[in-house]
């Protein structure tokens, strides 16, 4: 995997005004769905809670990486969201969540999930991109924060 740039779309950037961690994956859920990325909208809702119930996915520093493999994906995607407020999502570091990456693929591809996840992390472990991408005005400019990644 040379880059993160193929499993991100500009469809898939939205910004959320939401409370809670599941009113945010569901809008998450719900916007892949209108495009037309999941062959079964309540499955893949299910599968990423019932990864949230293992173990939260806010992984520190305002970030969480909810996901969901499941045997119908022959590709990875990634929906991004940035949350208006911080919500609690049981963070490992305590801090309140606004930087959402909904990561969905096949589950016969482990290897390049933990590509995925791996270059993801150490993106966003950079904090004036973290900064950049709360303040975002445009999708365009989330996606070109990843272009070396």
């Amino acid at each position: 995997m040379d880059s993160l740039l193929p499993y991100l779309n500009e469809e898939l950037i939205v910004s959320l005004d939401v409370a809670t961690r599941e009113e945010a994956i569901s809008s998450m859920v719900a916007l892949l769905a209108n495009k037309g990325y999941l062959t079964d909208q309540t499955a893949f809702y299910q599968a990423v809670l019932d990864r949230e119930k293992l173990v939260s996915t806010g992984i520190g520093m305002g970030v969480a990486l909810p996901h969901a493999k499941l045997s119908d994906y022959d590709d990875f995607f990634i929906t991004i969201a940035i949350l208006k407020h911080g919500i609690n999502w049981d963070a490992q570091d305590g801090a309140p969540v606004r930087l959402v990456f909904m990561i969905g693929g096949p589950d016969d591809k482990q290897t390049l999930y933990l590509q995925i996840l791996s270059r993801l992390t150490y993106a966003l472990k950079d904090e004036a991109r973290r900064k950049k991408m709360l303040q975002f005005t445009s999708s365009r400019d989330i996606i070109a924060l990843f272009e070396k990644f």
